[in-house]
């Protein structure tokens, strides 16, 4: 009995000692603990939106000071300094991990996750630019607003429009489309007017051009076999190195964004009048990046892996913050691969191919506030859009999304193009860019959403692909040993997994022989 009660004694000790120590879960210290541990994993999260509250604070203070140009410009050097940084890790980040990640792959899973990578982004910026045609003719944002003019908001010195490009250029530009008017006289007295295209250099990198070469030279040097082993060994560890610098440089993100956001709101004029004016069309952009970021894409997720979307974008706020702040989906990858990979556990070979073609060609909110601009300058035009001209701003809208440029205001030119289209002027496209920099935030947010949502639905389809694979390869080893009559007839991996003969297994062999 004795022996008993110390048993139980014993047993009551040792199941309360955990709970009972200083740092179980139970107590002050243990609570303490775990909430010092979230802080630490969440810290970088936690100052990147505290950047955003306090530069936005800091921009409502200092608005009252009337700073002159050249002071918001030494306010904004800071957030500056960020966005060159990012700009300048992009060149080695884009090349080397899709060098790696296509080499990595074989010529099979290459070609199914590029088709099904293809599909994804065609089909998710198709409905993007359909939710947003609807919420345009729903909410009427151009309906009363036809007699409001630039000069109202105070956009004298907003410069030109856009000049208005081709759906086709792009695709087709390696420079900056310009078009000159040549005017033709015939013989017999006809006028006509030929618009032809010139090509002008701009300042940037060609990111779609980067994505096509360094796809086409990893699938090369996959098909070297040994002797592209050492230059695929270069790229991926140039690759891990500029990962390194990334993060380095996500520590100096939150203060980058601080005055990005606070350099942005003290330089705008009266950012009241803005937003009453074109209230309705800010509105209807932003509702639209809300349904289709917040509904849309992850219920599209969730039909895919039956994983809960939200969980997977709680690990990606860092990069949601920096694309909210700096506007370019280009600068937010380097944040958004890093991230990816470390809290949600994305296949570096995933990621690092899928991630920058999707920061390239995938531009899901800016197909919405494009759409959305199209239907509301038709409006402030008095335009009654026919079934042709909505099928139009679908079509140019998803097309010509490829190879805008994951920069501020990059997708002003698209909507030149799309009102270029369906024959609208584009004089009212300073409209559009006077509240740019409020509809883009959420743009950028919806676009980099959609490209790490495509990027965790390829990682579950390479993986459930992966495990039937295996699974049929289980199945073919376990048909193969009932079939062996002899240890010379045995297959070295079947007289590898039964080393003690098939005698010593016989009666293990008849049961599964009574199981097939």
């Amino acid at each position: 009995m004795e022996k008993s009660n110390e048993t139980n004694g014993y047993l009551d000790s040792a199941q309360a000692g955990p709970a009972a120590g200083p740092g179980a879960p139970g107590t002050a210290a243990g609570r303490a603990r775990r909430c010092a541990g979230f802080l630490r994993r969440q810290a970088l999260v936690l100052l990147t939106v505290s950047g955003v509250l306090a530069g936005a604070g800091l921009g409502a203070a200092l608005r009252g000071l009337s700073l002159s140009r050249t002071q918001v410009t030494y306010l904004a050097f800071p957030g500056e300094m960020l966005l060159r940084m990012l700009r300048m890790i992009i060149l080695p980040l884009v090349v080397c991990s899709l060098v790696s990640g296509a080499a990595s792959l074989d010529a099979s899973s290459l070609g199914r996750l590029g088709g099904i990578a293809v599909a994804y982004f065609g089909l998710t910026t198709l409905s993007a630019s359909a939710l947003a045609v609807a919420l345009a003719f729903i909410i009427k944002p151009g309906s009363g607003a036809q007699t409001l003019q630039s000069s109202d908001l105070g956009l004298e010195d907003s410069g030109p429009p856009p000049v208005p490009k081709e759906t086709v250029d792009s695709f087709l530009d390696l420079y900056a489309t310009d078009y000159k008017v040549v005017t033709h006289n015939s013989s017999s007295g006809n006028v006509t007017h030929e618009k032809i295209p010139i090509g002008t250099e701009i300042e940037g990198m060609n990111i779609l051009g980067l994505v096509l070469f360094a796809l086409v030279l990893g699938v090369a040097l996959k098909k070297l076999g040994s002797e592209g082993e050492d230059l695929i060994r270069f790229f991926n560890s140039l690759n891990e190195a500029t990962m390194v610098l990334v993060s380095w440089i996500m520590w100096y993100v939150p203060v980058g964004i601080m005055f990005l956001v606070g350099s942005k709101i003290v330089e705008m004029k009266d950012i009241i009048v803005l937003v009453t004016s074109l209230g309705k069309y800010i509105f209807a952009s932003i509702l639209g990046h809300v349904i289709h970021g917040g509904i849309v894409l992850p219920l599209i997720y969730f039909v895919f892996t039956r994983k809960n979307p939200f969980r997977f974008l709680l690990g990606l706020l860092a990069p949601f913050a920096t694309a909210f702040a700096t506007c370019s989906s280009s600068a937010t990858l380097p944040s958004m691969m890093k991230c990816i990979e470390e809290n949600n556990g994305v296949d570096k070979r995933i990621s690092r191919f899928i991630l920058p073609i999707g920061a390239t060609v995938n531009m899901d909110g800016a197909a919405i506030f494009q759409c959305v601009a199209a239907v509301f300058i038709a409006q402030l035009n008095n335009v009654e859009l026919n079934a042709g001209q909505i099928f139009t701003i679908l079509v140019t809208a998803t097309a010509s999304s490829v190879g805008a440029a994951g920069v501020p205001a990059g997708g002003v030119l698209t909507i030149a193009i799309i009102l270029e289209a369906i024959g609208l002027p584009t004089h009212d496209l300073s409209l559009i860019l006077a509240v740019d920099w409020i509809v883009d935030r959420t743009t950028t947010v919806v676009n980099v959403e959609g490209d790490a949502l495509g990027a965790g639905i390829l990682h579950h389809l390479n993986q459930k692909a992966t495990k039937k694979g295996e699974q049929e390869l289980t199945e073919v080893k376990v048909e193969a040993i009932p079939n062996c009559k002899s240890e010379e007839e045995t297959s070295p991996l079947v007289t590898h997994q039964n080393p003690a003969g098939p005698v010593a297994n016989a009666p293990e062999l008849e049961s599964k022989e009574s199981v097939l």
